[in-house]
Order: structure tokens, then sequence, then C-alpha cells
């Protein structure tokens, strides 16, 4: 084994390059991970390459990380020289073995601001990284960098399958939300209550997913099952509350927007002709194609569901609290809106009749409101603005309805913790709905 300095200069810079070359070998390498081995048996490389898992034996680490984090501290110092491919290979071996070291990773940034380093090395370094230390702040840090400066040098288009440049933007985008949803999800598995993780999940759909609508109900579909899986992760259950207010919020942006854009057709027919081909079918169909109240109450059923085959966890009911909290906050609006919507029907009826929207033909009956504020209200009402319901909301939940459920688990559960969170809960809905 090696002990001298010289000795330990040889066997690092032997392991770095053994890791250069498996990165060339294996462009696919998925997850690292380190061997346990207290000591070097035999005449080889401790770098294994498996398929697409990359091995580190770890007797060889206690030399090789304080090597590598000296070395990159005396060129930041400007003790030592190192060039480009000296850089990038000394910092990729220490981020996979330390990714909170902020200096390796601000001058990796430094190289790929260079044009030395392509930043989709960076995101596969960083996705590595996570299979070993899945709540690395520095590297999640470091990612969203990453994903800013692809975005702000317009490089989405080679980001994401760079077989397939024809596609279109709209899908490019969904393609890259989707492989960082998928980093995500693999990093809070592999560490309960990840927040790291499910905090770039939202700044990932904020960003660059610019919270779609349908980003947004694909996200609420494929973190059922997860949560599922994991009813005491409160930071999973916490992703969905943010969906569930995110798609009630864009509800009313994409409201106040119909507003605008009618009030500047009505001061300018002649744009609204031009536009109507292009825009109005889009625009109708992206209007009524959310139904709020329904994926709150989907999201109640969850609750019950999951508070009844798993009995005792608290994180479930603050998570029903929350989805109460939306659903009522939501419901409140419901009776102004359409209340203002009956006395403009008749105004606007001739109207809509000789200018039907052509995905909302077929739903010409009335039918509730959702999303609209009452001073929006007050500016003016056409059918487009209309949020379809097929039936009232306030029949679909209500206290009542928690009340009731409330007293059946109290009746049939055997559970300590499972009584006291019901009984806390009945003392928040008393308390909240008496304010």
């Amino acid at each position: 084994m090696a002990e001298s300095p010289e000795e330990v200069a040889v066997l690092v810079q032997r392991v770095v390059k053994d890791i250069r070359n498996a990165f060339a070998r294996n462009p696919h390498i998925d997850e690292i991970g380190l061997i346990p081995c207290p000591e070097a048996r035999y005449n080889r490389s401790p770098i294994v390459l498996v398929e697409n898992k990359l091995g580190v034996e770890s007797w060889c680490v206690k030399f090789l990380l304080p090597y590598v984090h000296n070395k990159l501290l005396l060129y930041r110092q400007r003790k030592q020289w190192l060039n480009k491919d000296e850089l990038v290979d000394i910092t990729c071996t220490l981020l996979l073995l330390n990714p909170d070291f902020t200096t390796a990773w601000n001058v990796r940034k430094e190289l790929i601001l260079s044009g030395t380093l392509n930043p989709l090395k960076d995101l596969h370094l960083g996705k590595l990284a996570l299979t070993k230390f899945p709540k690395s702040p520095e590297t999640w840090i470091h990612r969203r960098w990453v994903l800013q400066h692809l975005i702000q040098e317009n490089s989405l288009p080679t980001l994401v399958n760079k077989g397939n440049l024809g596609a279109a933007p709209v899908e490019r985008i969904h393609r890259l939300v989707q492989e960082e949803m998928d980093v995500c999800s693999e990093a809070a598995g592999r560490y309960p209550s990840n927040y790291n993780a499910w905090s770039h999940r939202i700044w990932v759909l904020q960003h660059v997913g610019k919270l779609t609508v349908k980003i947004l109900l694909d996200e609420l579909t494929s973190t059922k099952y997860w949560v599922s899986m994991h009813v005491s992760d409160h930071s999973g259950f916490h992703y969905r509350q943010f969906l569930l207010k995110s798609l009630i919020s864009r509800t009313v942006n994409d409201d106040n927007t119909l507003v605008r854009n009618q009030m500047v057709n009505e001061k300018n027919p002649s744009l609204q002709k031009e536009e109507e081909g292009e825009g109005a079918e889009a625009a109708c169909a992206e209007e009524q194609s959310v139904d709020v109240p329904h994926y709150l109450e989907e999201e109640l059923d969850l609750c019950t569901d999951l508070i009844d085959a798993y009995p005792g966890h608290e994180t479930l009911w603050c998570h029903r609290r929350r989805v109460f909290y939306l659903q009522h906050h939501l419901g409140n609006r419901l009776p102004l809106l359409s209340a203002v919507v009956s006395s403009v029907d008749s105004s606007d009826e001739a109207f809509h009749n000789s200018h039907p929207c052509p995905a909302t033909r077929h739903t010409a009956q009335a039918m509730d409101v959702d999303g609209l504020s009452e001073s929006i209200c007050k500016q003016g009402y056409t059918q487009e603005k209309k949020r379809l319901k097929r039936a009232p909301l306030q029949d679909s939940f209500g206290p009542e309805t928690e009340y009731r459920f409330i007293d059946k688990v109290l009746s049939t559960c055997r559970d300590a913790d499972q009584a006291r969170f019901a009984t806390a809960y009945r003392k928040w809905l008393v308390t909240f709905l008496g304010q």
C-alpha cells in the first residue's frame, strides 16, 4: 500500500485516469457507490465498472480525497497550475466523493462559461453524485445554475435527446421537465423527507415548466403512487399541495387573461376577427379542460384511503387539513360568481348564440363557474370565461362530510395516535370554520 507522498501521487493519478476511462468506455453510467474493502488485496485498479454501475473500493478514498482536495485548493490559491483537462478530471473525482465541496462546483461553472465543459456533462455528474448523496444541497444548487445557463443560452433543444431535434419546443421542454422529475424522484426515494429534492422539483416546474396545466396534471398523476408508498414523507405531500394550489392560481390567471383579451377585442373588432381562428379554439379548449374541484375531491379521497390503510401517520392528517382548506377557499367564491353569471347571462345570450366558441358549442347549459374574482366579474362576463362544472361544488364536500369521516375514524380505530390525530383535526375544523 502506498505511504510516501510520491507513491500517493502515483496512485491518485492512476485512479483519476481510471475514472476518466470508465466514463469514456460507458457514458451511460447511472449510479456510483463505495465498495467496502479495508485494504488493497489485489494489484488492480480500485475502480470497478459493472454494466452501468461505477464502484470505488473504500481503501483508496483516504488517499484519493485529500490529494485531489488539496490540489484544487492550491490551484485556487494560484500556487499550482492545472490545465483544463486536469481541472475537469480532478473536480469530477472530487465531487463524486464529496459533492458538497462548493469550490469544485464553482471551478466547473467557470469551465462551462469559458466553453471548455459541456453543461450536459455537469447535469450527468450531478445525477451520479445524487445516487450516493441524494440530499447534497450544493449539487442541487449547481444543477439549477446549469439549467438556468441552458435556458439563457437557448440550449434547451440540445439538452433533450440530441437525436430528436425536430421535436416541437413544447415537447422538448416537457421531456426536459420529465428528466428532472426522474432525478428528483430517485433522490427522494433514496433519502426520506428529502426537502432539497422536492424544492428542486418545484423550482423546475416554476422556471422550466412555467407551471403549465398539462405539466401540473401530469405531476399530480405521477406522484400519486409515490406518496402512497411513502405515507410519512411530508415533503412529498407538500409537493402535491403546491400542485393543487398552482392549479387554482393558474385557473384565476387564465380567467384574467381571457377578461383582458375580451376587453381588447371589444375595442378592436378587426383584431378580434384576425385572431379568432388562431387563438379562440385553443383558449376555449384550455379553459374547459381543468376541473379543479374534481382534483381536490380526488385528493381528499386519496387521503381517506391512506388514513384507513395506514393509521397513525400524522402526515396524512396534515395533508387532509391543507386540502380541505383549499376546497373551502375555492368553494366560498362560487356562490358570488354564480350570482354574477345569472345577472349577465341574459344580456350576453344573443351575442354568444351568434358567436359560439368552437370548443364549447356542445356545452351551452348553465353551469357553475370557478376561478374568477368578484372584481373581475364586475368588468364583464362572457361564456368563454365560464369554468364548466357538472354539479354544484358544495354538494361534493363540506364540513359535514369531514365530521362524519372523523366520527367514523374515532368509532372504528384502535390506534391511539390515530384517535389523537382525528381529535386534533376536529378541533382544527371547529376553529377554522368559526373564523
